[in-house]
């Protein structure tokens, strides 16, 4: 048989490995800020686009996005050309996918530091972005596959399944949350509203987590782990049933992030019960790649390669018994809204995706460069500087999650809260500060990894173009023996897409469908209405100042968040809020019954200098929205949208709504007034009062009784 010469392409793996190196410096140093500012309000430097509200979401989008994302496509542009024997399909569409991808990397830094946002969590991107974001996608799904289906090699590697089964959920949960009215070039509105949104959000912010953290981290660890210990698999059909399981169970989990809220009770136990089946497959996983280290662990001792492969596998075992842990629902009362999720999630991000990429970085530098490792010594020295690192980060913030929930829920001999919120919030500010010291740590570990890094290219040169020879695929090579019934599908790449699809689909269909189809899922509540046009802006600067990162709206039915804020929420209240501001973090106060707490005075200067009002507050000030004008040209496109989304104004009432929202607007700012505070009222502060007066003012004091079918 004629056997064929061809060229990896280094240069594609090259690109994304150094843009990984940059952007998670980026998105580590944007952490620490937003660890900083989470005791030392000064550091959000008083400026709109540096405060903890913008700096927070630039955090996670870098770090899931453009570090974890670039890695992903370092790992899968090395693997693949050499698992199928084939160099990529095209270099152009390589170049495409690697300069459309930093574009919109970039694009999101701006735009989410300007405020630009949809204010739903790791999809905060606005609509042009989402299109780009499916363009490039695509571009990279045609490479993809038209690599394999060039390859010349018959047999699908397990590492293939995982990159197919990881481009095709991606997909479906971008596109389907993706749906939004525009209003503008930088501004729309989520297509669902209130407890649908949530679903929708937490079926796609789960599974982002699933099947871009996880997923397409677990085919690179299938390929890169056995090449690093020079073994191979443990077990073959092992990694079947943890593939296949996988992939099925966990597109349900998504509802266990909305236990004890107003989502469905039936939508609640679903996600609980596929979340504790989880635990088998990602430890079946878990188990699968440690134990592929058989026989290797002298070699472990030696090569930080394997160190970093061996914690972030770990880490992940860890992470995925602790996520079905906090899908129960006595276990979800305590940790949801506290510090005890930010730790969870930083298990898996800093242990396991972070050092399973500095892993790779270690073998695959020296490896295209064609040159040893400029010093073991130094990669040995990040390792341990990472995990003390990654020690220092997650135990004080465990610490934090459980010292807020018993404080929470404290109540005295005489039945009252034991503590004031501000009190539960000041009591941890030593264990934020050990926590940036943590991620300070991480860090340097990984400044000390890029200076390794390149010493390394320095002293190499790279191989751009790896000659490598095998046979050509030949359709009609008949099969010896008797052969295992997986095989048929491993040569099969379009039928793995198919199943793979249909498989993920399954779960999406029969949580969403009913929620939106059955109309009792979705009680109505008569009194509850549409913003005013002075709110709905009130809203939307709520939502691009980032203020649903710290601060929830969803009493949960429990006797202290009763006690504490007042009527639990219910389902029927949300069903004009696009999106929904639920929220996954009480940093700050729940804010559902805000409405007529406080008078606006309290607000204005509550904005202006929090710690005036709230003496020991980290809340950042708002000063600027004291001077900054209202955007009322804005506001007959946003009602024209909002009209086009169900919500019931009247007939053409886009063309008076401004004189509605400067008669309103007055009445705030001749309140304010009487206070002996002066302010124009067409400013910001004026619609950010209105919106804050409004919210659960619709059904104050409202009995159960009154709720309607």
């Amino acid at each position: 048989m004629q056997v064929e010469t061809f060229y990896y392409d280094n240069r594609i793996v090259k690109n994304f490995a150094f843009a990984t190196l940059l952007w998670g410096v980026v998105g580590m140093l944007v952490g620490l800020l937003a660890a900083v500012q989470m005791y030392l309000p000064a550091a959000n430097f008083g400026l709109p686009f540096t405060t903890f509200g913008r700096v927070r979401p630039l955090h996670t989008n870098a770090v899931i996005f453009a570090f974890v994302g670039n890695g992903i496509f370092m790992g899968v542009y090395y693997s693949l050309q050499r698992l199928c024997k084939t160099p990529m399909f095209s270099k152009a569409l390589s170049a495409i996918h690697f300069w459309g991808w930093q574009l919109i990397i970039v694009s999101a830094a701006i735009t989410l530091l300007a405020g630009y946002t949809t204010g739903k969590e790791y999809a905060e991107l606005e609509w042009p972005i989402d299109i780009a974001i499916t363009l490039v996608w695509v571009v990279f799904g045609i490479n993809m596959f038209g690599t394999i289906l060039q390859r010349r090699e018959k047999h699908l590697y397990v590492a293939i399944w995982f990159f197919i089964a990881t481009w095709v959920t991606v997909a479906m949960l971008h596109i389907v949350n993706s749906f939004e009215m525009p209003v503008s070039l930088f501004k729309s509105y989520s297509w669902y509203a209130g407890v649908q949104d949530a679903l929708v959000q937490w079926w796609y912010g789960h599974n982002a987590v699933a099947f871009f953290l996880t997923t397409p981290y677990l085919g690179i660890m299938y390929y890169f782990l056995p090449k690093a210990a020079n073994r191979p698999v443990y077990s073959y059909r092992l990694s079947i049933i943890h593939f296949w399981a996988l992939i099925f169970i966990y597109i349900w989990a998504g509802p266990h992030h909305l236990l004890y809220t107003a989502l469905p009770d039936w939508a609640q136990s679903l996600g609980v019960v596929f979340s504790i089946m989880l635990i088998a497959p990602s430890w079946g996983g878990m188990l699968n790649g440690l134990f592929t280290l058989r026989g290797a662990w002298d070699k472990v001792r030696e090569e930080p390669v394997l160190k970093f492969m061996v914690v972030a596998i770990t880490c992940y075992g860890m992470a995925t018994f602790e996520g079905p842990l906090l899908s129960l629902k006595s276990v979800n009362a305590i940790s949801h809204f506290s510090d005890w999720t930010i730790a969870h999630v930083h298990v898996g991000a800093l242990g396991w995706n972070g050092f399973l990429t500095f892993g790779i970085l270690y073998w695959l530098i020296p490896r295209i460069y064609q040159t040893p490792l400029y010093s073991k010594k130094l990669a040995g020295t990040h390792f341990w500087i990472g995990t003390i690192g990654i020690v220092l980060y997650t135990i004080p913030m465990y610490w934090a999650g459980f010292t807020q929930a018993m404080m929470w829920k404290q109540f005295t001999p005489e039945g009252t809260l034991a503590f004031q919120f501000l009190e539960t919030v000041t009591h941890i500010i030593p264990l934020y500060i050990v926590r940036s010291i943590g991620g300070l740590l991480y860090l340097i570990g990984v400044f000390v990894m890029v200076f390794n890094i390149v010493k390394t290219v320095r002293a190499g040169s790279l191989l751009a173009q790896e000659e490598a020879q095998a046979a050509p695929l030949l359709e009609d090579t008949p099969v010896h023996g008797k052969e295992y019934w997986h095989k048929w599908i491993e040569r099969r790449p379009l039928q793995m897409l198919v199943f793979s699809f249909i498989l993920v689909a399954i779960g999406g269909l029969l949580e969403l469908i009913p929620t939106f189809l059955i109309k009792s899922n979705i009680p109505t509540i008569s009194s509850v209405k549409p913003y005013t046009p002075l709110e709905l802006q009130g809203r939307d600067l709520y939502i691009s100042n980032g203020c649903y990162v710290c601060h929830s709206q969803m009493i949960r039915p429990f006797r202290d968040e009763v006690a504490r804020y007042g009527e639990y929420s219910k389902a029927g209240e949300f069903v004009y809020d696009h999106p929904f501001q639920w929220g996954s973090k009480r940093t700050g106060p729940d804010l559902a019954r805000i409405g007529n707490k406080y008078p606006n005075s309290w607000h204005y200067n509550h904005m202006l200098e929090p710690q005036s009002m709230s003496p020991g507050s980290i809340m950042p000030s708002y000063a600027w929205m004291l001077d900054d004008p209202i955007d009322t040209a804005s506001t007959p496109a946003k009602i024209r949208a909002m009209q086009r989304l169900g919500v019931p104004y009247p007939e053409g009432y886009d063309q008076v709504a401004n004189a509605d929202l400067m008669k309103q607007a007055e009445s705030i700012r001749t309140k304010l007034a009487a206070d002996k505070i002066k302010t124009p009222a067409n400013r910001e502060i004026i619609a950010m009062i209105a919106y804050l007066q409004r919210m659960g003012t619709d059904i104050k004091g409202m009995p159960e009784a009154t709720t309607q079918q």
